[in-house]
């Protein structure tokens, strides 16, 4: 069976992007010439999960960058929109993504944001996280975990220390 895993990066107090969803904060850990694992990761996916919020960040950055992909987003709308190399999903996110994991293919990256995170964690259908901490706090933001979210236990498979202080924590979910 499919993995969906959450591949994610935080500030050290736990924050995966400022309140308006800007993650700036991360720019100053893209000069290292490291991608942290992301192109072996990448290449391990074939799906990715984002909710509307998180979509709608990502085309802020330019080019959409995940076109090689099958890509959900997730929304409320009920007159779904139209566009490229995504497919907008309104219906029942856990009975969908449960299905997805039943198909033949590779890993699922569930990318985000905060809500769907929430909602993942606490129907218990993420394997995996893959949690880089980056040396920084940025105070307030948009956490890694609610206060919604219940109590998980983590198994941690593995971590990496990189030189820039960035650390990256491999957990299953148990």
């Amino acid at each position: 069976m499919r993995k969906i895993v959450l591949y994610i990066a935080s500030s050290l107090d736990g924050y995966i992007a400022r309140k308006n969803g800007e993650v700036d904060w991360l720019d100053d850990f893209n000069n290292t010439g490291d991608d942290y694992g992301y192109s072996k990761f990448y290449e391990s996916i074939d799906v990715t999960l984002m909710g509307n919020k998180t979509y709608k960040t990502t085309l802020s950055f330019g080019k959409f960058p995940y076109k090689d992909k099958i890509n959900y987003v997730f929304t409320k709308q009920n007159k779904l929109p139209q566009a490229e190399y995504v497919e907008f999903i309104n219906k029942n996110i856990v009975s969908f993504t449960k299905g997805l994991k039943t198909q033949k293919g590779k890993d699922i990256w569930l990318i985000g944001g905060a809500q769907i995170n929430e909602l993942f964690f606490n129907n218990e259908i993420i394997d995996e996280l893959i949690l880089s901490v980056m040396p920084v706090t940025i105070s307030k933001g948009i956490p890694l975990f609610t206060e919604r979210v219940k109590q998980l236990k983590f198994r941690l498979n593995n971590e990496k220390f990189y030189e820039n202080g960035v650390v990256q924590l491999h957990y299953s979910i148990l």
